[in-house]
């Protein structure tokens, strides 16, 4: 008779329940390599384990970037999730899948090009990308033209309005160019076209306007800033250019605003960045910036690569990057069509409307969003006496949702509000749920007593003056950016 027996180790973790072994009962290290291996399995239960506090994607309402594609898209982005875009020798019909996007998106953007004219543009990581792309673009064909006229170039200036994203800041400082900033108003929360203008001189490379502004979603007037700036250049000679910062609406206003002029269709617009990860429905990671034509892009700044017989130029900030975002891209752009992309965004606007509706009914808010533009709603107080937006930013939590509650810039910063960016799967069940759950916390605030102390009157000499209602808005504005800060602060690790 033969007996046999199991010899077991303490390597032979596939004996044990990945719960029951000892790699979940030992702590990690967490900012140094561990000695040892840990077997697949504990490391993937670990890691999903931390994974779940993370906040739910599709709950998160503060972001404009895509959380859901169709499941056949995601099979393929996980086929080609180990291309690297770079290898274009390797992947030919990858990068052939980006010239078609790019020219695609020049066509949907009117660029004028002929019949058999190819388009001018690139795919990005992401919108900061393109700007940066599009703002080196500009700053080197300003200090080209300086240098013909023999006068100095080291001085550039870009004019943006104060709600534009950090991005423009990062380009700014650093690329060197001097950032030129229109002030807000309360009331007014996008770049005032007069404005700008006038803050123009022969040393501004560009004018940047923003189509979707991501504080309340609004629309500049390009056309205006376009007529203006037309009138300026041929009376002083310049030819400032504009640059739109299409990142939101860029995706938004040819399926809903067809009759809106912000593109090509204005001469002087000669770069147009958009983010194919917000509303070009693709998941994070992809951006397109396109040029009018091929003499708004200094060769100097593009490199050639000759592969298979062909010269292919390349503009990036970056060298390695996947592959994935750029088929994703061009699936969405192939499955849905024209047809496809007007009915999600018509269906978007149509929820931001019933979620708009549903926050006037309370009677507790102020909209600050407009009605035309990236389909968003944008809501304060009424009545900051007691309480402030950032509360019901926290409170809502409980329920799951990621709802922002921001200042706005100068000099409109003692304004307070929430938005809410209205995505593809953010569907009328779950507006209308919001809503309930925005009446359930204003209720529970409404019981409570105030969290910040806001002393209505003060002091002065032997009698009292009450504070006016902006002063107490200020106040517990104030107090509650410290409080979220301090917050913040104790996470440990930026």
């Amino acid at each position: 008779m033969v007996l046999s027996r199991t010899i077991g180790s303490d390597s032979d973790a596939s004996l044990h329940s990945t719960f029951a072994s000892r790699y979940v009962r030992t702590a990690l290290p967490r900012f140094r390599m561990g000695e040892e291996s840990i077997p697949k399995e504990a490391a993937f239960q670990i890691i999903n384990d931390e994974l779940m506090l993370d906040g739910n994607p599709r709950l998160n309402l503060a972001s404009f970037v895509t959380t859901w594609m169709e499941p056949e898209c995601d099979k393929l982005i996980m086929a080609s999730i180990n291309k690297n875009y770079v290898d274009m020798d390797e992947y030919p019909v990858t990068t052939e899948f980006q010239n078609r996007c790019v020219n695609i998106i020049a066509h949907l953007f009117n660029a004028p090009l002929g019949e058999s004219e190819t388009a001018v543009g690139v795919g990005t990581v992401g919108s900061s990308e393109a700007i940066m792309l599009a703002g080196l673009a500009f700053k080197r064909k300003w200090q080209n033209k300086m240098r013909a006229l023999g006068k100095p170039c080291d001085k550039p200036n870009i004019v943006t309005g104060a709600n534009v994203q950090v991005c423009w800041e990062k380009f700014a400082r650093y690329f060197e160019v001097e950032l030129k900033e229109v002030k807000l108003s309360e009331g007014y929360y996008v770049m005032d076209p007069q404005k700008a203008v006038d803050m123009v001189d022969e040393n501004t490379i560009c004018v940047a306007a923003i189509l979707g502004s991501t504080l309340n979603g609004e629309f500049e007037d390009v056309k205006r800033l376009n007529d203006l700036l037309v009138e300026k250049n041929a009376t002083t000679g310049w030819d400032t250019p504009i640059h739109v910062d299409a990142a939101s609406g860029g995706f938004i206003a040819p399926f809903l605003y067809p009759e809106l002029e912000w593109d090509f269709r204005l001469p002087l617009v000669k770069s147009i960045n958009v983010s194919g990860h917000k509303y070009g429905l693709v998941y994070a990671g992809i951006g397109w910036a396109i040029w009018r034509n091929q003499e708004d892009l200094p060769d100097e700044l593009i490199f050639h690569i000759n592969y298979l017989g062909a010269d292919q130029p390349t503009f990036t900030l970056n060298f390695s990057k996947g592959s994935s975002q750029v088929i994703a891209q061009y699936y969405q752009l192939i499955r849905l069509g024209f047809e496809g992309y007007k009915d999600i965004m018509e269906n978007c606007q149509a929820n931001a409307m019933v979620l708009k509706e549903g926050l006037e009914k309370t009677g507790r808010f102020n909209i600050v969003s407009k009605d035309e533009g990236v389909p968003l709603v944008a809501f304060s107080l009424k009545d900051h006496s007691e309480h402030s937006e950032f509360e019901i930013s926290d409170m809502l939590r409980r329920f799951g949702w990621i709802v922002p509650a921001y200042t706005m810039p100068p000099n409109a910063q003692h304004i307070t509000v929430l938005r809410v960016v209205i995505r593809e799967d953010f569907s009328r069940t779950l507006a209308e749920r919001l809503v309930i759950d925005i009446e359930k916390v204003l209720h529970e605030l409404d019981s409570m007593p105030s969290r910040v102390t806001a002393k209505n009157e003060i002091s002065e000499e032997k009698g009292k003056v009450k504070k006016a209602d902006l002063d107490v808005q200020r106040e517990i504005t104030d107090a509650w950016k410290k409080f979220v800060a301090n917050k913040k602060k104790t996470n440990g690790v930026c």
